[in-house]
């Protein structure tokens, strides 16, 4: 999950705070501190730390918590909303313009994902806003971004336009959109040149582009694991070509945070996307008070379900959700369900996102190895039909053939057969809980 190990030192420090009936001002003072030396270790800026913590402060002592029936709850809500007005209050929606192709520059260093980027937001657009985009390859001085870009184009079956290497990337801008206008295509993506730190002829470049065919938006696309790094490159950008938004790439590593927490507030330009892993279907709008609402373990219902309906089938959910209520669900049920669920992304910010998961019995820092799903999904794919649909007729020489098949041992074949046989009496169980009866715990299924 993005943000690890500032969410655990912040989500530490609130429960600190949580179920007191009274707080006190040295409580706050000290529960400050300990936000504050979390984000300072985060690599935020140290002037947005100052600033944040002194309004945390005088609304945490404020009369809107020493007077609340729940003092301690009403401390972690004003650390949310300043961490969500840190990251930008509200989600900046992306542009549409009143007389297409909407025009989007994505602007940055070379290493900071920026090519990727162009196919996954060119991918996101035609998925999630039903648009039709065109790429274009504007980075003429490496080959390798152009074939790079004609791939991804390959692979998303998107139009890419280039001139090659020879032309002029402001003249290979202005035909692209002349082309999108003829194809009628409503976005333009333009992939411009990269450099390894920021340099005048890059500045003109770009300046020259902007000028000629006057964009919509300005992305930058920063590696947010370069910490503040990536904070002085949004400064830089910002100055010369007054950008419109920020693409954090990489939010999924093991970045501290503070690239995220800090840009907002140093160049004023909202975080329009963050990259959430490698695949090109793994960019999501920003939502500021989502991301302060996982960072502080609270979850984030919104974007599951968002997820969820992107990618699960909905008559299948019916269907499973009949088989699951007559207790019928079968492993190739199963199967189905972890080919639709790996398509959501890493399962362990999949349980991120559900409130109170990190207390939850059996989630609690639960290390979800998806290596062990994969041994899963050959023990599964070893059996015969009758065997997924009937494991009782397993005996001692089918599961001795089913550990050989799917490269395991038979007691991983053992566990697996009697963690499936508990998922079928836990979804039982939640079937009689929504009749009234009360259900027992249940352990998270399948870990080897």
């Amino acid at each position: 999950m993005a943000f690890e190990g500032l969410a655990e030192r912040l989500q530490n420090t609130m429960k600190k705070i949580t179920g007191k009936g009274k707080v006190s001002e040295q409580d706050v003072k000290e529960m400050t501190r300990e936000v504050r030396l979390a984000l300072l270790e985060a690599d935020v800026n140290f002037k947005v730390v100052k600033d944040l913590i002194k309004r945390i402060k005088e609304r945490a002592i404020g009369q809107e918590v020493m007077e609340s029936l729940t003092p301690g709850q009403q401390v972690i809500k004003v650390v949310k909303d300043e961490l969500t007005e840190l990251m930008g209050g509200e989600q900046s929606r992306i542009a549409v313009s009143d007389r297409p192709p909407t025009v989007i520059m994505m602007v940055g260093l070379q290493g900071a994902g920026k090519t990727t980027t162009t196919g996954k937001l060119a991918n996101h657009l035609r998925k999630n806003h039903n648009r039709s985009p065109l790429l274009v390859a504007c980075d003429v001085y490496r080959p390798a971004a152009i074939k790079q870009l004609e791939t991804l184009g390959t692979q998303l079956n998107m139009p890419v336009f280039s001139m090659g290497t020879e032309a002029n990337p402001v003249d290979i801008a202005k035909q692209a959109i002349e082309k999108a206008k003829e194809e009628h295509h409503d976005y333009v993506i333009i992939d411009t040149a990269g450099r390894l730190h920021v340099d005048t002829d890059l500045m003109d470049e770009l300046e020259q582009i902007k000028t000629t065919v006057k964009p919509d938006e300005i992305f930058l696309v920063v590696d947010a694991m370069t910490g503040q790094d990536a904070v002085n490159v949004a400064e830089s950008f910002n100055e010369q070509l007054d950008l419109s938004g920020v693409v954090l790439t990489k939010l999924d590593g093991d970045t501290r945070g503070g690239a995220a927490l800090s840009i907002k507030a140093v160049t004023n330009k909202p975080i329009k996307f963050a990259g959430m892993g490698e695949k090109l279907d793994q960019l999501e709008a920003f939502h500021p008070e989502r991301m302060a609402s996982r960072i502080l373990g609270m979850g984030d219902v919104l974007t599951l379900i968002e997820k969820a309906q992107t990618n699960v089938n909905e008559k299948q959910a019916k269907e499973l959700e009949e088989k699951m209520r007559t207790a019928s669900f079968t492993f190739d049920d199963f199967l189905e369900q972890m080919g639709q669920v790996k398509n959501m992304g890493p399962l362990d910010d999949l349980l991120a996102m559900i409130p109170g998961a990190n207390k939850m019995k059996g989630l609690k820092n639960a290390q979800i190895d998806e290596k062990q799903l994969v041994h899963v999904e050959a023990i599964i794919k070893s059996m015969t039909k009758k065997e997924r649909q009937d494991p009782s007729v397993m005996n001692a020489s089918r599961k001795k053939r089913i550990a050989k098949g799917s490269g395991t041992t038979v007691s991983q074949v053992n566990r697996l057969l009697k963690q499936f046989d508990e998922m079928k009496k836990m979804m039982k169980q939640m079937t009689n809980m929504q009749k009234g009866k009360k259900g027992k715990g249940m352990k998270f299924p399948f870990s080897f």
